[in-house]
């Protein structure tokens, strides 16, 4: 019987860790498995020993004001595993967490394998994670075709699984969308999309709901939407507490992609939820803020991309979708640009169609991430 353990500590992680665990299921039935992540693997079955949830953070600095914290829970991670003795680790997403935890494992015990899935964004920041990477594990399940060159120096094998966004997304349904939030069809349909992790609710989410508030004082028969993760739902509402006095807040029973469908624009963090709303033709604007020490290494000595978007960088690095980030990341100018895209069908289906093409760049959903990464654990965990 094969022994799996995930790790996941972010919900994006913990999401694609659930759907892995539920193909292994259908795949082969007799697999232990074993996980470290939140609602999504419960949601499975899989009980987190650990809380990881306060690793949720924004920026290098705030990983920096809870590094202590990330070494106890990454000791604690490495003695579960140890004590499951599983065949193969998963380690999804979270690079800084996962690759501490990976290299507790390989220290204690070498010859559990460790296989990596999402690796790090090499191709746009600190390449040199490449090689740290391909010496703490044995496999790596990445997003993207073009990551490979970056590890076959260092001869890591690589899978290609495409982007677990677009593999796990339907097309909504905008009627229904509409009808579950009691918004007409002509009416204009305003989305705010928040953030998921607990710092981007603190950060990102004031600058986005002032621009949405001011959207409506500007066009009233607008419908406000606002449609938080999950998981930061609580602290969402806690920090909004009348957000229901000037606009709709999605339903939890909501299926997202009906409400995503059902938007005419979109006010978005930064995050996977982008390549999400592109896949639903919602043309969106992307808001996102950072700690300026964190900005400034970034900006001018890790980041080499000009954007943050993955549709803009696909589109060769050029704004098909606006971006206000930092020194721009103010409501005035955001709820100006919602304004005139919600005002003008033409140039939403123009956004739409420059979408459409970074899409087919990326891959669209020609891939089933999930199928992918189960599979190719499953592959690790037989024997050498």
């Amino acid at each position: 019987m094969p022994g799996l353990y995930l790790v996941a500590a972010e919900p994006s992680g913990d999401l694609l860790a659930s759907e892995i665990v539920e193909v292994i299921r259908k795949k082969a039935p007799d697999t232990d498995i074993h996980g470290i992540g939140g609602e999504h693997l419960a949601s499975v079955g899989i009980i987190s020993p650990i809380d990881t949830s306060e690793l949720s953070v924004v920026g290098l600095l705030e990983g920096v004001k809870i590094y202590k914290r990330v070494i106890e829970l990454a000791d604690q991670a490495a003695e579960d595993i140890i004590k499951a003795a599983p065949d193969v680790v998963g380690l999804v997403d979270s690079w800084g967490y996962t690759l501490r935890v990976a290299q507790r494992v390989r220290e204690r015990a070498p010859h559990i394998r460790l296989v990596k899935v999402v690796g790090p964004q090499v191709w746009a920041t600190r390449p040199g994670r490449a090689k740290t990477l391909a010496q703490t594990v044995d496999h790596l399940v990445c997003i993207h075709a073009f990551e490979e060159p970056f590890y076959e120096p260092f001869g890591l094998p690589t899978t290609v699984m495409g982007n677990p966004a677009l593999s796990r997304g339907h097309k909504g349904d905008r009627k229904a969308g509409r009808a579950l939030l009691g918004v007409s069809e002509t009416d204009p349909l305003l989305l705010v999309l928040p953030g998921s992790r607990r710092g981007e609710i603190a950060q990102v989410a004031p600058v986005l709901m002032d621009a949405a508030r001011r959207l409506k004082d500007s066009l009233p028969e607008a419908q406000i939407v606002v449609h938080p993760s999950a998981n930061v739902r609580a602290q969402f509402l806690e920090a909004f507490p009348d957000v229901e006095q000037w606009a709709l807040l999605s339903p939890t029973s909501a299926d997202r992609f009906d409400i995503m469908s059902a938007a005419d624009f979109a006010l978005a963090c930064s995050g996977t939820v982008t390549s999400e709303l592109a896949l639903q033709e919602t043309p969106f604007l992307v808001g996102y803020h950072m700690g300026w020490v964190t900005w400034a290494l970034a900006r001018f000595f890790l980041f080499k991309p000009k954007h943050i978007t993955l549709l803009n960088i696909a589109a060769d690095d050029t704004e098909i979708v606006p971006e206000f980030v930092q020194t721009r990341f103010k409501a005035g100018p955001i709820a100006d640009t919602a304004l005139a895209m919600l005002t003008d069908s033409k140039a939403r289906s123009a956004q739409i169609d420059a979408q459409k093409k970074a899409l087919s760049r990326m891959g669209e959903s020609q891939l089933d991430s999930a199928q992918i990464a189960a599979q190719t654990l499953l592959d690790c965990a037989q024997p050498r």
